[in-house]
């Protein structure tokens, strides 16, 4: 997932390192995962992003905001990327960025929507698009440590050909659950009509208020606020949920 980088909000203790391209790999037509070796990496928390800042021979620089996908302990940084079709940076990186390229990336930023081992309380990840990317790290944070959490995940997406980290999701994994949400082509034979998210998506997969679970909902701007607004209507408190938004220009 991408968003556009805003400037001046890091703190000082964070640089810019040299990352290079170990591996790439498509999990649809649209994005990629780069598979990145930062040799003095901080390490993060599932759910924090990073800056990526590509620079031209000329000197013109630009930056974009990408979540990180791995789980902190993995041995390499990913990112999943989504090909913006007009963007300045996506394409580079989806079409022309090679094992063995190098790129510049400053990192990791955020400290509110993540999340840890530590919690014991049950999990709704709600995503939109290329939203599933941090609450990917979040799964993958959660099987690295052992946790047996109670996940839920639903991912919105607009045909089975968009979906995300398919085969890894479609394995078998105690107390995780997933359901795809379709908003423009649906499997041959599915019982719900394509659409956007509605409420009775989210009281079919959502843990009911009463169990305390923390929510996590992050995709483009209008999905994050219609997913909240829902969940808060079925009971959820607002403290409870947790969302991160990206808008245009992140894809």
């Amino acid at each position: 997932m991408a968003r556009t980088a805003v400037p001046g909000r890091l703190g000082t203790r964070l640089r810019w390192q040299v990352a290079t391209l170990m591996e790439r790999r498509a999990e649809n037509e649209t994005a990629t995962t780069l598979v990145l070796d930062i040799p003095d990496w901080p390490g993060h928390r599932a759910g924090q992003h990073v800056d990526v800042r590509l620079t031209a021979e000329d000197g013109y620089s630009t930056q974009r905001s990408y979540s990180l996908a791995s789980a902190p302990s993995a041995r390499h940084v990913e990112l999943t990327v989504q090909r913006v079709t007009d963007g300045e940076v996506s394409p580079y990186l989806v079409e022309t960025f090679a094992p063995g390229d190098r790129v510049e990336l400053r990192g990791p930023v955020g400290g509110w929507f993540v999340w840890t081992p530590v919690q014991t309380e049950p999990v709704l990840l709600v995503g939109g698009g290329s939203g599933i990317v941090p609450l990917m790290a979040m799964i993958r944070a959660r099987r690295a440590a052992g946790a047996s959490t109670p996940f839920r995940l639903l991912h919105s997406v607009r045909t089975p050909a968009d979906r995300y980290y398919l085969p890894e999701l479609q394995r078998e994994e105690p107390r995780l659950e997933v359901e795809h949400l379709y908003t423009r082509t649906a499997p041959h034979g599915s019982a719900r009509r394509p659409g956007r998210i509605g409420e009775q998506d989210l009281r079919t997969v959502a843990w009911p208020p009463q169990a305390s679970p923390s929510c996590y909902v992050c995709g483009p701007t209008g999905f994050v606020e219609a997913a909240a607004d829902l969940l808060v209507d079925l009971g959820h408190p607002p403290e409870r949920i947790r969302t991160e938004r990206f808008g245009p220009t992140g894809g």
